[in-house]
């Protein structure tokens, strides 16, 4: 059976930092691309960011440029979220995910993750 697992998130104040992470098990996901996604409340489901299969491209929602960065671990069946200057606005559950295409899209991606809290507050 194919999981999906987050860890990481938490209560962090405006201006600081987490790592989120997402561990695979079931199959190895080494030649998917692997995404990040976010879900405040009230609010769809949202691109955060993608990375390619090797690791070599990626892209980030515009709200999150230079603030955030994605990497993977293919030895480790990993994706990995680095948030930094966190604000009020990035407060969600957020979702990893593994798909064959290298997009923006919610429904091309077909496996998911559970979701970690992250909250943003003084």
């Amino acid at each position: 059976q194919v999981h999906l697992v987050e860890s990481g998130g938490g209560l962090v104040q405006p201006g600081g930092s987490l790592r989120l992470s997402c561990a695979a098990s079931g199959r190895t996901f080494n030649n998917y691309v692997r995404g990040w996604f976010r879900q405040a409340p009230g609010k769809e489901r949202e691109f955060v960011a993608y990375i390619g299969w090797s690791g070599a491209s990626t892209e980030y929602a515009d709200s999150v440029k230079g603030r955030f960065t994605i990497s993977r671990d293919n030895a480790g069946n990993s994706v990995y979220l680095q948030m930094n200057n966190l604000k009020p606005e990035d407060a969600a559950v957020y979702y990893c995910a593994a798909g064959f295409r290298a997009t923006t899209r919610r429904s091309d991606y077909g496996y998911w993750g559970q979701g970690t809290q992250v909250t943003v507050s003084s």
